[in-house]
C-alpha cells in the first residue's frame, strides 16, 4: 500500500451496548474508537440483530442507503440500513437490517439453543449490504477488518465480485478470528447460496463440509492478514492461519485487557 493506512471499515459481528459484554463486541465498541483517535478515519457496520431496542439505541432509517433488494437464493430481500451514535466515542454505527432475516429476538440460536437454520444467508446478506452501502457511501477503505463469523464471506465476495470496483481496487482485507461457532453446522446448500456473479464452485470449494471450522479457512484464504482474536481459537483454523503465509498477529492477553491492543492492530493495519 505504500503510506500507511488511512481509512479502516470494521465488519462487526457485535458492538458493545448493543449487544452484551463479550469479548467480540468490546472490541467492537472499543477498537473504532481507538483507530479514529489515531487519527484515521473510520466506518463501522453490524448486523441490526432484533433483540437491539431501536428506540433506547436512537436507531434510525437512513433512506438514501436503503432500497435496494439482495437476491439469495431466488429470493428478493430489501435492505434496510438504518444508523446510530455512540456519543462518548464521537461514532457512528450503521446496522444491516432485513425483516426476514433479523428480526428475531434471539442473535444465532433459538430459545432451545439451535443454530439459526438461515445462519448462511445471514451471514450472505450481511457481507454483500456492508459492501453496497459502502459502494454507496463512496468511501474507498484502505483496510477492511472482519471480526466474527457472521463477517467471514466478505473476503471472498471483496476479492472476486468487488475487486474490480474503484472503491475497493485497492482494500485489503485484515481477519479476526475467534472461537466463536467453530462447532456449528451450516446447511448442505450454504456453499451453492454463496456463489454469485463470478464465484464459481471451485473458490467456495472449502465448505463442501459447511461448518465454522470451514467458514473461517474460506475467509482466511481470501484475506490478506490474520488476527488471533482467542485464546482458545480451534487448533485446525489456528493451524491453517499459520500455513497460508500471511501476517499474522499473535493473541495477546494482556494487551486486549490494557488496551494496547490498539496500537499493535493500527500498527498491524499499516504493513499492507
Amino acid at each position: 500500500m505504500g503510506d500507511a493506512a488511512k481509512k479502516i471499515l470494521f465488519v462487526n459481528s457485535e458492538i458493545f451496548p448493543y449487544l452484551p459484554e463479550s469479548d467480540i463486541s468490546r472490541i467492537g465498541r472499543f477498537l473504532p474508537q481507538g483507530i479514529q483517535e489515531r487519527k484515521k478515519e473510520i466506518r463501522s457496520f453490524m448486523p441490526r440483530y432484533g433483540c437491539i431496542n431501536e428506540r433506547k439505541n436512537q436507531l434510525h432509517e437512513v433512506i438514501r442507503l436503503s432500497g435496494m433488494n439482495i437476491i439469495i437464493n431466488d429470493v428478493d430481500r430489501p435492505l434496510v440500513i438504518k444508523v446510530a451514535s455512540i456519543s462518548a466515542a464521537r461514532m457512528q454505527v450503521y446496522f444491516i437490517d432485513n425483516e426476514d432475516y433479523f428480526h428475531r429476538k434471539h442473535v444465532y440460536h433459538d430459545a432451545d439453543g439451535n443454530f439459526f437454520e438461515d445462519n448462511g444467508e445471514r451471514a450472505i446478506f450481511f457481507a454483500r449490504g456492508v459492501l453496497e452501502t459502502v459502494k454507496k457511501l463512496r468511501w474507498a477503505p484502505d483496510i477492511v477488518h472482519c471480526q466474527g463469523w457472521i463477517s467471514q464471506i466478505l473476503p471472498l465476495y471483496l476479492k472476486k465480485v468487488y475487486s474490480d470496483d474503484p472503491i475497493f481496487a485497492d482494500s485489503k482485507v485484515v481477519l479476526s478470528l475467534y472461537d466463536d461457532i467453530s462447532d456449528e453446522k451450516f446447511t448442505d446448500d450454504f456453499k451453492d447460496k454463496i456463489l454469485f456473479d463470478d464465484i464459481r464452485p471451485d473458490d467456495v470449494a472449502a465448505m463442501e463440509k459447511p461448518d465454522g471450522i470451514n467458514l473461517a479457512k474460506l475467509a482466511i484464504r481470501y484475506s490478506d492478514g490474520i488476527i488471533i482474536g482467542s485464546e482458545n481459537l480451534d487448533k485446525e483454523i489456528a493451524s491453517f492461519a499459520v500455513e497460508s503465509g500471511l501476517p499474522v498477529l499473535p493473541y495477546n492477553a494482556e494487551d486486549l485487557l490494557s488496551g494496547a491492543y490498539i496500537d499493535s492492530y493500527n500498527n498491524f493495519y499499516d504493513q499492507f
